[in-house]
């Protein structure tokens, strides 16, 4: 067995043919008989030869490569499940596509694109996957701008440049607030992503027009940053206030375990004091006590189809005139499970 990594002179060698016709048999050109290409394909399977994508990059113009920068802190994606179950999406099905994903986290907005500007110049990447996008977003057009093959992860985008996978983030707002009215809470909160990412405002509108329709007494939306700690602040906040809401309803799965916390912190009982959703279903919502109703969804499916829109995107499989520029994902879905109940007594409807 050989003790270095075996080369294509190597598998020219052991077959008996010269390296062009290696190359073309790896490749999938033609040039070679079927028998010749069978023959050099178990050879170079039974030496355990894997192409270096560097060279081969230089030699057919693709880095089998897709991009992604995220503009978060590197501390709290190792434990939010909806970046981890993104990504198992996205690498699932560029691997079985023979793509790579080269993934880099970065500080700003502009640091995110002289990251993208370096990998196309050097061919580091076939295409790259934009993810929180925002409300008055640059990236779109600089991507587009630099002719670099994109998707956006998120919509829907007004004036789309680029094409976008995306959920609908009004209809799951709804769904939780005619739950949490039907069980006869009127004071409401939402600990809330980001401000100013796209998501986060169209769930910002969302929460606040049922207001007059159901008629709820107070309703009160809060901003954090996604993180256990900020979900913690801010849960004993609104906790803590009064008149304290009766239900809250969190962006995230981290954020609501996080309140959850809080809650039994202070002494109030899940969901006899105060109920609780969570965005995202996760194994940490299942874990709690009481677990955590939320609002599930398919991630590593959303993945997926962001990975196969990009990968036709780089193919050129569609002309610009049929091209898809919007795929839209199945929307969340209410999950009720212990953290949640009727509101109390001293609120309930008569």
């Amino acid at each position: 067995m050989m003790s270095r990594r075996p080369t294509i002179t190597d598998i020219a060698i052991a077959a008996g043919v010269s390296k062009g016709a290696v190359s073309y048999a790896l490749n999938g050109r033609p040039g070679v008989s079927a028998a010749t290409r069978e023959r050099i394909l178990a050879i170079a399977a039974e030496m355990g030869f894997v192409p270096n994508r560097a060279a081969r990059s230089l030699s057919v113009s693709s880095a089998q490569a897709v991009g992604l920068a995220l503009c978060r802190d590197a501390r709290t994606l190792g434990i939010e499940p909806y970046f981890m179950e993104l990504i198992s999406g996205i690498e699932a099905t560029l691997s079985a596509n023979s793509f790579g994903l080269t993934l880099q986290i970065v500080g700003s907005t502009e640091e995110e694109l002289d990251v993208y500007r370096r990998w196309w110049a050097e061919r580091r990447v076939d295409g790259v996957l934009l993810c929180d996008i925002k409300l008055s977003d640059p990236r779109p057009q600089a991507v587009a701008a630099m002719g670099l093959p994109a998707v956006a992860i998120g919509g829907p985008l007004a004036e789309p440049v680029i094409p976008f996978v995306w959920h609908d983030d009004v209809e799951p707002v709804w769904q939780v607030l005619r739950y949490l009215h039907t069980l006869g809470h009127r004071r409401i909160a939402r600990v809330a992503g980001i401000e100013g990412l796209l998501h986060t405002s169209i769930r910002d509108g969302a929460f606040d027009e049922p207001v007059g329709e159901l008629g709820f007494e107070n309703v009160e939306i809060v901003h954090g940053d996604y993180t256990g700690e900020e979900g913690a602040r801010l849960t004993r906040r609104l906790l803590t206030s009064r008149p304290m809401p009766t239900a809250i309803l969190y962006d995230n799965d981290v954020t609501a375990v996080a309140g959850l916390n809080v809650a039994h912190e202070l002494g109030l009982k899940v969901p006899h004091d105060v109920s609780i959703v969570a965005w995202d279903d996760s194994p940490l919502c299942r874990l709690t006590h009481p677990s955590l109703t939320t609002l599930t969804r398919d991630i590593p499916s959303y993945g997926s189809k962001v990975s196969d829109l990009l990968l036709s995107v780089i193919g050129q499989e569609q002309s610009m005139e049929s091209r898809t520029f919007s795929v839209q994902c199945e929307p969340a879905q209410l999950l009720p499970r212990g953290s949640t109940g009727p509101a109390p007594a001293r609120t309930a409807v008569a």
